[in-house]
């Protein structure tokens, strides 16, 4: 595997230096009587020989390489190695030797995970704009984990909705160290090339992206790295195992810098404000370190920045844009709706354009200046006055007038002018925030906005919810299904992952009233729709409580800002409308942030502001959402936009969320109309069942035909069994529910020998005996000599398919076969029952069932998840069998219970 101490250069024992320099002998020519290094070196387990060459292939289990083994690599001479400290642990970067035509390429390994970096950038800069041009990928090859895809096609196609998280996870911490003014085309690159399941790869490529793009020409202002911190027990680990992440607490990837915090991400179960902050420090801490070591490197083999490819506008552009649209600014700004707002912002824009593009603009204070008049042009005049006498002319002199000069308009690109626009409109509304004490729609920093909720407008939806806030506004939709409806995820280990809650966000281009492009979900509607999915996941019953897939779709029908919390808000009324037993009730909210006060006559202190709108949120320094309830936080993500933050700047911002959300569960609970709390009656019943697992094989039939039959016959949608016992039966109506329980408590039943069955009718008949059904699905043989207390030569003498007769079970053999007889019910024999055509005695079904009830094992009652919430059983009940004329008198239940999950939710 790559994952080798050879392949990363040898262990580094106690070194005074983080950084390893290695030193080669100069470049030869390769001739044949020589042995030489190769890249099939990295590939052959084996020593290979070929046309007089012999290739020693690396010994990738020892570690002890030693320092003079490096250096016989001519042909990597830029190589360099460092082994950082993270954690309990050592990750080791490399450049060096793999992409070498990149601006900047890593290798960074965590025990046998390995992530390849690349960071690129076009000749030739594009057309400026507001928004840094650089795009990310990141790929997780099968080939890593020693598999392929389970797909028709074996190549990795388009990028799944995992890789596009950490996609993000990538661009939104480097985006902000960015210097502005550089319209190169910036590409990042990053593939996991070896999987060892225990070390994630995310983090790990965050990192890896940070130190690529460090060593790179790429212009920034920091390095960035980024870890994982998880909580097991009350001890907060550094990038712990994905083994130790199944006892975790909390899952947070911080990505920062030396100076700062520039992201975070992650997902809780209502973990406290303080024991956030206190891991989001450890965090730091760790990143900090990292930084360190990675500053080392630069310094040794890092590219030198281009600096001189930075483009800003012209300086004095700014002031001309205050000039003309300064006054207008602070009144447009003062428009409390959105899209007036907008277009007069538009209009705005467009006479500045046509002014600083078109007519050209002459500055305030050159227009004041009026016209100059030179010393030289008053002596030229002087003197031509002195000379003219009596009319005559001098022809030798000329005489000057006195001219006003003009100044002369400047000119300046559209580009410029828009990105200027920007800049001074976004300076304002700082200004009006900071220095006026209120925001464009007339809040303070702190206040909420107005919020109405509405549950159950959609009639044949299970659950739905409208939820409004401000000028933000989602439609949730809860659909209920059974295992089918589970999302299905094919990942690097190989097994599969199925998502029983599953959160989908759409953001159509309607909501912000502009026409544009409908396809497949955008990279940040898959970000925000898994960010309230995981926010509204800890709420959820378990599987056994509630055996139901739930899928919410939230569609956002207005937008200004804040509409991934306003899904998590829907959300959570929909599923209490939908019926779904939640744990609690939660809300997000939004925060923004203007770090430099002082700028606007402030205190210097960062104000932080409460559920902010699109136009904070894009002029704002912050984005920090935050989901939760009372007793703590479930989901949360941060992304900054200047340096990074400190740690009690974030503290301040958490305090103020959990009194925001506190506001929002309050005017939750004043929705009209109010959730439900109830199953739909359009919603699927589902009805869980419990058998013993050696019998799951019976209700499955050779090749699933039993299960597929009993489909057919009853028309329930689907039949789910599990290899513990658990049967899951999806109906739309309780008649066909019934019926298929009725089935399989048949098929799965405990026969007893003794045990007697009256009008049952005959299946079949073959030369040896006849079959015949017992009770629904399950049949015996009565042998011919069993049939009759009379002898007979043939079967069919006496009877036919569709036969009505009562049989007693004398044998079950090995293979759990049933023997039954019909001669031992007749009255020569002397047993309990009557003749054939005789009808059914009351005392010896009543001994049947004794007899059936003694025999079943104990503790196979009626079994239902604690917490589940029961309507109704289906069928008969265990010891409780239903007699009828068409059934037999004994009928045997299934070896568990069955509850019929349909009634009421509770919402703690």
């Amino acid at each position: 595997m790559l994952a080798t101490t050879s392949f990363h250069g040898g262990p580094y024992t106690h070194f005074t230096h983080p950084t390893a320099t290695r030193h080669h002998k100069p470049y030869f020519r390769l001739t044949k009587p020589h042995s030489t290094p190769s890249i099939c070196t990295f590939l052959s387990p084996r020593r290979l020989t070929a046309n007089r060459f012999t290739i020693r292939a690396l010994n990738r289990d020892s570690d002890d390489v030693t320092g003079s083994e490096k250096e016989a690599k001519p042909f990597f001479p830029n190589l360099h190695t460092v082994k950082i400290p993270v954690g309990d642990r050592f990750i080791t970067v490399e450049t060096g030797q793999i992409g070498r035509q990149a601006s900047g390429s890593v290798v960074v390994r965590d025990g046998e995970t390995i992530v390849y970096t690349t960071v690129c950038m076009s000749d030739v800069p594009s057309e400026p704009s507001d928004f840094f041009p650089m795009s990310v990928h990141y790929q997780e090859r099968f080939s890593a984990a020693g598999r392929t895809s389970g797909g028709f096609f074996k190549r990795e196609g388009r990028t799944k909705d995992h890789e596009v998280l950490i996609c993000r996870l990538i661009d939104r911490p480097l985006r902000p160290t960015m210097l502005k003014g550089f319209y190169h085309e910036t590409q990042i690159l990053s593939w996991v090339l070896s999987y060892d399941g225990l070390h994630s790869p995310d983090s790990l490529a965050v990192t890896a992206a940070g130190i690529a793009v460090a060593l790179s020409e790429v212009p920034n202002t920091t390095t960035v790295a980024g870890v994982r911190i998880g909580l097991i027990g009350d001890k907060f680990v550094v990038n712990p195992t994905t083994m130790e992440m199944e006892d975790s607490k909390l899952d947070l990837l911080l990505a920062g810098s030396e100076t700062g915090i520039l992201m975070i991400e992650g997902y809780c179960d209502f973990l406290p404000e303080e024991k956030l902050l206190e891991a989001i420090e450890i965090g730091q801490d760790a990143v900090r370190a990292i930084c360190k070591e990675v500053d080392n490197l630069v310094k040794i083999c890092g590219k030198p920045k281009m600096l001189d490819s930075i483009k800003l506008p012209p300086p004095e552009l700014y002031k001309h844009v205050e000039e003309i649209a300064g006054d207008e600014l602070v009144d447009v700004l003062q428009i409390k709706n959105k899209v007036p707002r907008r277009k007069a912002l538009s209009l705005l824009e467009e006479k500045v354009l046509s002014i600083l593009t078109e007519e050209g603009y002459v500055s305030k204070s050159e227009s004041c200046a009026g016209a100059e008049i030179t010393p030289d042009m008053l002596e030229d005049e002087d003197e031509e006055e002195e000379v003219v006498v009596d009319g005559e002319y001098d022809e030798g002199d000329v005489q000057i007038k006195p001219v006003f000069k003009k100044p002369t308009p400047t000119f300046y690109s559209e580009v410029d002018v828009k990105l200027v626009f920007k800049s001074v409109s976004s300076k304002y509304l700082r200004n009006r925030i900071v220095k006026g004490g209120k925001r464009s729609d007339g809040r303070t920093s702190e206040e909420i906005r107005v919020i109405d909720a509405e549950c159950g407008l959609l009639p044949r939806a299970h659950g739905s919810a409208l939820f409004t806030r401000g000028e933000t506004q989602a439609l949730a939709v809860v659909t209920l299904g059974d295992k089918q409806m589970a999302q299905r995820i094919d990942n690097l280990v190989g097994v599969e992952d199925v998502k029983r809650f599953y959160l989908q966000y759409s953001f159509p281009p309607s909501c912000v009233g502009e026409a544009g492009r409908i396809g497949a979900p955008s990279r940040r509607e898959i970000g925000h729709g898994t960010l309230a999915e995981r926010a509204l996941e800890p709420i959820l019953p378990s599987e056994d409580d509630f055996p139901y897939t739930i899928r919410v779709e939230s569609t956002i029908t207005e937008s200004n800002g804040s509409s991934s919390m306003a899904s998590v808000c829907g959300g959570c009324l929909a599923l209490q409308d939908a019926g779904v037993p939640l744990k609690s009730s939660i809300a997000g909210i939004a925060m923004g942030m203007v770090l430099d006060t002082e700028e606007f006559g402030g205190d210097g202190t960062p104000l932080i502001l409460s559920d902010i709108t699109g136009s904070e949120d894009a002029s704002g320094d912050m984005d920090f959402k935050v989901a939760g309830n009372d007793d703590g936080v479930t989901a949360f993500q941060m992304d900054i936009k200047v340096g990074g933050i400190t740690l009690s700047t974030m503290k301040q911002a958490l305090l103020q969320a959990k009194e925001g959300r506190k506001r929002i569960l309050a005017e939750m609970l004043k929705c009209s109309p109010p959730p439900s709390k109830k199953l739909s009656k359009y919603a699927p019943l589902i009805l869980v069942m419990k058998v013993k697992p050696e019998k799951v094989n019976l209700i499955i039939g050779s090749g699933g035909k039993k299960v597929k039959s009993i489909i057919e016959e009853t028309g329930v949608e689907s039949i789910d069994t599990q290899d513990n016992g658990t049967v899951k039966i999806t109906a739309r109506d309780l008649a066909s529910l019934e019926k298929t329980k009725v089935i399989i408590s048949n098929l799965t039943m405990v026969p007893v020998v003794g045990d007697v069955y009256r009008n049952c009718k005959i299946t079949s008949v073959v030369p040896y005996g006849v079959f015949v059904e017992i009770v629904p699905g399950r049949e015996g043989l009565c042998h011919v000599s069993e049939l009759s207390s009379d002898w007979l030569s043939k079967p069919d003498d006496a009877f036919k398919v569709g036969d009505i007769v009562d049989v007693k079970l004398i044998e079950i053999n090995e293979k759990g076969q049933l023997r039954l007889s019909r001669k031992a019910l007749l009255p020569d024999q002397g047993t309990a029952g009557g003749s054939k055509d005789s009808g059914t005695p009351q005392k010896s079904t009543d001994k049947s069932k004794a007899r059936q009830s003694a025999n079943t094992p104990k503790g196979d009652g009626d079994k239902t998840s604690e917490g589940t919430f029961t309507k109704r059983y289906v069928g008969s009940r265990k010891n409780e069998p239903k007699t009828s004329s068409n059934k037999s008198d004994a009928v045997a239940s299934g070896d568990g219970g069955s509850a019929l999950i349909n009634g009421e939710a509770q919402v703690g």
